[in-house]
């Protein structure tokens, strides 16, 4: 049972931007999921351990930035490295969000900016809702709404393995 939850891979891996300034963090996660349609609400689990859970708590906003194929690096060092110098490593440009004042990925197909409305602790994670304030995005990797099938969306398969909509499976 202590595993049980990885019976719903492959899960989409999207980047959570946190903080501001200085304190800007980027981390991979998986475990996110549409909430509310009207209004838009979307929630991400964080465990307290991270120091994006901090910067969320601290500052109330998060940024779930939509990452392709070309980013999968980024995702890597996002997902297994902590601390301000994995930034460095990081090929991302942050640009100025539209609603909120953490940044957005200006690599990444589409940026969703949420201002966290609720917060709840469950087991070892905590679940943070946000309203969707804005969107951005690449009509290249969306056409009215809906995500494109040539677009190169990354799904986490396992510990290392990613997976594509075309079925390309890459180890990290």
């Amino acid at each position: 049972m202590k595993n049980a939850y990885k019976l719903l891979y492959p899960m989409r891996t999207y980047l959570i931007v946190s903080g501001r300034g200085s304190e800007v963090n980027v981390m991979a996660a998986d475990w996110v999921t549409v909430v509310s349609f009207e209004p838009p609400m979307v929630g991400v689990a964080i465990s307290p351990e991270r120091y994006t859970h901090r910067l969320i708590e601290k500052y109330g906003e998060f940024v779930i930035s939509v990452p392709d194929w070309d980013m999968l690096d980024d995702v890597w060092i996002a997902g297994t490295e902590s601390g301000p110098e994995k930034i460095k490593k990081m090929r991302i440009t942050f640009v100025q969000s539209k609603k909120i004042k953490v940044p957005s990925i200006k690599e990444a197909p589409a940026n969703l900016e949420c201002r966290v409305i609720d917060r709840q602790s469950y087991g070892d994670h905590t679940f943070f809702v946000g309203a969707i304030e804005e969107c951005t995005f690449d009509s290249r990797a969306f056409t009215k709404g809906m995500p494109s099938h040539t677009a190169s969306f990354v799904a986490h398969l396992s510990w290392n393995k990613f997976i594509n909509f075309d079925g390309r499976i890459r180890e990290v």
